[in-house]
């Protein structure tokens, strides 16, 4: 991403130290600082081809060491090729691949609305891995 910090090795912390920005702090900070091509005080967040990468790939690429079985990343939101559809509504192209070598990655729950100062600025989805190919994963 053209403006973006250089790749930073791994972030230490102190014990007792933790990394566990609130969802607001992640969108209207991390993720707009990102975007807009603008320094991060802490370039604590890796970017990652998510839906390339099964779940036990993910925690050597997180650049906060800890013990914590959370870990953040950027990641680009990866289109399946475009396709006949509706008027292309609903068509291939407007779903997101998910496929991995081992699985896929499968939306579960309700998206949930992020806010900053009672405006929605993004959109938090969880992912749930599943070994194999859908709809048998």
């Amino acid at each position: 991403m053209a403006g973006s910090p250089p790749p930073a090795e791994e972030v230490p912390m102190a014990p007792g130290f933790r990394f566990h920005p609130t969802d607001e702090e992640l969108v209207s900070y991390y993720l707009r600082r990102r975007v807009l091509g603008r320094r991060l005080r802490i370039d604590a967040i890796a970017e990652v081809d998510l839906y390339r990468l099964e779940p036990w790939d993910l925690p050597p690429l997180s650049r906060i060491r800890s013990r914590d079985a959370q870990w953040y990343f950027f990641a680009r939101l990866d289109r399946k090729v475009a396709g006949a559809g509706a008027g292309g509504r609903g068509g291939p192209g407007n779903r997101t691949n998910r496929a991995t070598p081992r699985g896929y990655w499968k939306t579960t729950g309700k998206d949930r609305e992020v806010f900053h100062r009672g405006r929605a600025v993004g959109m938090k989805k969880t992912l749930v891995f599943h070994a194999g190919r859908a709809p048998k994963g």
